[in-house]
Order: C-alpha cells, then sequence, then structure tokens
C-alpha cells in the first residue's frame, strides 16, 4: 500500500522535480520476472532514488527490527520502509546471512526485481570494495539474471550523516543483464561464487568509473573507527598531561 503512495504521490513527483535524477540502460532492465538489480552503494538515498527511475517495483532487504517499533515513530519508520519497498529479514535465531538469503529467494521466485548492494555497506570513500558471493547465490539458486547498476553522485548530494540530500544532478546507469546460465546448479562452489561476484562488480565499475579496491568494506570501515578511536584517546593523553 506505502509503495504505491510514495512512488506516485508522496515522495516520487515531488522528488523528480527537484531533483531531475537521470537513468541511462533503463531498456536492460526485464519487463517481467524476477532479477537482481545489483548496485553499489554510496548514500541512504540510493534506494529512494533507483526506483524512481524505473517503471517496475524495486525491493530491497531489511531488518524486521524495523517494522516493529511502537508509537508514532514506529510506524513513520514502517511507512517509511514499505513505501521505499523494502520487505522484512526474518532471522529467527539463523544467521542474518542466511535469513537474508531465503527472503531474497522468495521475493525472486516471486517475480520481484530486488536490489541488492553487493559490497554489504555504503563505501566509506567513494570506491567500488569487494562484493560479497550472496548475490551471486542467490542468482544462481533463483535462475534469474544479475543487472549491474551504478549510481552516480548520490554521495555528493548526500554524504553519510546528512538527513536530506541536497539539490545536485544525481543519476543512475543500468549495464546489460549477466547470464547466469554457465553457473547453473554451482550455488554451493565457492570458486563459481566469487568469480561470478567479480564479475559483476566489475561491471559496475564500468558503469560507475569507481576504483575497485579488493578488500571488505565493513572491515576497512572497523579499521577506520578503529584508528579514530585511537587517535583521541592519544589526543586526550597528551592534552591530560600538558604536553
Amino acid at each position: 500500500m506505502y509503495y504505491h503512495l510514495f512512488k506516485h504521490a508522496l515522495i516520487g513527483p515531488p522528488a523528480k522535480a527537484y531533483y531531475r535524477p537521470w537513468v541511462e540502460g533503463a531498456e536492460n532492465v526485464p519487463d517481467a520476472g524476477g532479477a537482481i538489480l545489483a548496485s553499489n552503494h554510496l548514500s541512504f538515498s540510493d534506494s529512494v532514488f533507483l526506483p524512481l527511475v524505473l517503471k517496475r517495483k524495486v525491493v530491497f532487504l531489511g531488518k524486521a527490527e524495523y517494522f516493529t517499533g511502537k508509537g508514532p515513530k514506529g510506524w513513520a519508520t514502517r511507512a517509511f520502509m514499505e513505501g521505499v519497498g523494502v520487505i522484512p529479514v526474518h532471522r529467527g535465531g539463523g544467521r542474518a546471512s542466511e535469513a537474508a538469503l531465503r527472503t531474497g529467494l522468495q521475493a525472486l521466485q516471486g517475480g520481484e526485481l530486488l536490489g541488492i548492494y553487493p559490497e554489504g555497506t555504503r563505501s566509506p570513500d567513494g570506491r567500488l570494495y569487494r562484493g560479497k558471493t550472496g548475490v551471486a547465490r542467490m542468482a544462481i539458486e533463483a535462475g534469474v539474471p544479475i543487472v549491474p547498476v551504478a549510481m552516480i553522485d548520490t554521495h555528493i548530494a548526500q554524504p553519510i550523516g546528512q538527513r536530506v540530500p541536497s539539490r545536485h544532478p544525481i543519476g543512475v546507469k543500468i549495464g546489460e543483464p549477466i547470464r547466469i546460465d554457465a553457473y547453473a546448479g554451482r550455488q554451493d562452489d565457492r570458486d563459481a561464487l566469487r568469480e561470478l561476484t567479480d564479475i559483476v562488480m566489475h561491471a559496475i565499475a564500468a558503469l560507475s568509473g569507481q576504483e575497485i579496491v579488493e578488500r571488505d568494506a565493513a572491515q576497512y570501515k572497523r579499521e577506520l573507527d578503529r584508528k579514530a578511536r585511537e587517535a583521541g584517546e592519544i589526543s586526550g593523553a597528551d592534552g591530560a598531561s600538558g604536553s
């Protein structure tokens, strides 16, 4: 209910008029049937602007906790998540990755367009980080194509920590679908999953022009946080010693 209300009435028309997002390659998105839109991830607003430029509904995966809040704030969060196409992942006691896989497969087998950020988190510095193989495993198990997507300049319009995007040209580039026929039945083959995931990431980089970093983005973020804490502790110690 909220998706159509947000896209076609509350958010969609005003956002298109104000931000004027552009798109190249929209014809590469299948007209029907399940498919994965594998995108780089530069900003929180990626999940808002990608669906805006496409005719078909796009769904994303999100924690079930987003949908269980109480009071006005809980209702507003739930309405927004439903409005931008987020479907809840019920972890149930199993690993989050397995719960996301099951939920994603259900969406794809139901003929949905599933948006996935293979990096697993927003890029900390605008570069493209190593993709997680879940995108390949999901595509192989569901038997659907992977469509590479590049979000352009959303991190400039909405840097990390900024609540509302600034008015800056925002674009979406969509590449030709990557067929997974050669990988059929190889969803448990680690080498095959890594190979297909790397193909996807290089296709995204070709669209976005980003530098590829062969390391995990979340791990790099933890390293940056640790270094920042250590620098703060050193600075505090210097101040306390009067040096």
